[in-house]
C-alpha cells in the first residue's frame, strides 16, 4: 500500500458501494488500483498524464473519474457512505453549519468548448453540467466557489459549486436542499438538521423564512444594516432575531471541514475544465473524508 492509498478497513467500507459492471456485461478491472490512482491525483494535483505507473494507464484512471462524475456515480457512492455513517451514529445532526470557500482556477481550467458535453455512451448531458462551467472572473483571476454544509463531526454533507463571484446568501437554500441521507431501515431520507449555523453573509429574510417553514432552529447573526432597518420601522419591522453566542462558536466546525477538503490540492486549486468533473473531484474528496479511519 502506497502513501495515501486506501487501507484495508477503508476499502472494506467503500467497495460494497462501487458499481460492479461497466455496462453491456463487462466488469471493472483493478477497481482498488484505479480508485487509489484517482485519490493520488486528488491529493497531489498532478496532471493525469503524470500518474505513476503503479496505478496502470493514466487514461484508464482519468476516464473512470470523468465518467463517474458525469453519470452521478460518485454522488450515489457518497449517499451510500452517508447512509452507513448515519446508521452507525457517526453523523452529528445536532449542529450543521454552512459556509463557502473560493478556489483559484488554474489557467488550464479555462478554455472549455462552449458545446455542451455528453455522457460517454449515453444520451443527455452530465448531471452537474453548467453552461458557465462554474468559473467567475475577478481581480484575482478565475475562481470557483464551493458552498458547503458540514455536520458537527467536521465532514461535508452537501455542497454546491458556483462561479467565484456569486454571493453566499442565495445559495443557502440550494445547499440545504441537497442534504439527503438515506436510511437503511427504509422510509424518507433525512434532510433536516436539528440546528443550523451560519455567518452574517446568510442573514436575509428569505433564508429565515425558509428555515422557519422547515422548522429548523438556526443561529445566524443579524447584519447592522438589517438591524437598523428593522428598528427604524418600529413594530412593523418584526421582532429581533435570536442569537446564542455559545452555539455560534461551533461555526468553526465548517471552517475546519473546508480546511480538510482543501488539503486535497486538486480541490484547493481547480485544474478541471468542466464544472461536472470538478464537482466529481470535490465529491471524491468528501468520500475520502467519510471513509477515512
Amino acid at each position: 500500500m502506497g502513501r495515501g492509498d486506501l487501507s484495508d478497513q477503508e476499502w472494506a467500507r467503500l467497495e460494497p458501494h462501487l458499481p460492479k459492471s461497466a455496462g453491456r456485461g463487462g466488469r471493472w478491472n483493478s477497481q482498488r488500483r484505479v480508485i487509489n490512482g484517482i485519490l493520488f491525483r486528488q491529493r497531489t494535483g498532478i496532471p493525469w498524464r503524470d500518474l505513476p505507473t503503479r496505478f496502470g494507464k493514466w487514461k484508464t484512471v482519468h476516464d473512470r473519474h470523468r465518467r463517474w462524475s458525469a453519470d452521478g456515480t460518485w454522488e450515489r457512492i457518497l449517499q451510500a457512505v452517508l447512509a452507513d455513517a448515519d446508521a452507525e451514529g457517526l453523523i452529528d445532526w445536532s449542529m450543521v453549519s454552512v459556509d463557502s470557500t473560493s478556489c483559484r482556477a488554474h489557467q488550464h481550467a479555462a478554455g472549455a468548448r462552449t458545446l455542451a458535453p455528453r455522457i460517454h455512451g449515453q444520451r443527455g448531458q452530465p448531471a452537474q453540467h453548467r453552461h458557465d462551467e462554474a468559473l467567475g472572473r475577478s481581480r484575482g483571476g478565475l475562481t470557483s466557489k464551493i458552498h458547503l454544509a458540514s455536520e458537527g463531526g467536521r465532514r461535508p454533507l452537501a455542497f454546491v459549486i458556483t462561479p467565484g463571484q456569486w454571493g453566499d446568501a442565495p445559495q443557502l437554500v440550494p445547499v440545504l436542499e441537497r442534504i439527503r441521507v438515506p436510511r437503511r431501515s427504509g422510509g424518507h431520507p433525512r434532510t433536516r438538521p436539528d440546528h443550523l449555523g451560519g455567518d452574517k453573509a446568510y442573514s436575509s429574510r428569505r433564508n429565515r423564512r425558509y428555515l422557519r417553514r422547515r422548522q429548523i432552529k438556526h443561529t445566524i447573526p443579524e447584519r447592522k444594516d438589517q438591524r437598523a432597518n428593522r428598528q427604524r420601522r418600529g413594530s412593523a419591522g418584526g421582532r429581533p432575531t435570536g442569537f446564542d453566542k455559545s452555539i455560534y462558536k461551533r461555526r468553526n466546525e465548517v471552517e475546519r471541514t473546508i480546511n480538510a477538503l482543501k488539503g486535497f490540492r486538486a480541490v484547493a486549486t481547480r485544474f478541471d475544465k468542466r464544472a461536472y468533473v470538478f464537482h466529481g473531484t470535490v465529491t471524491v474528496a468528501a468520500i475520502r473524508l467519510w471513509v477515512r479511519t
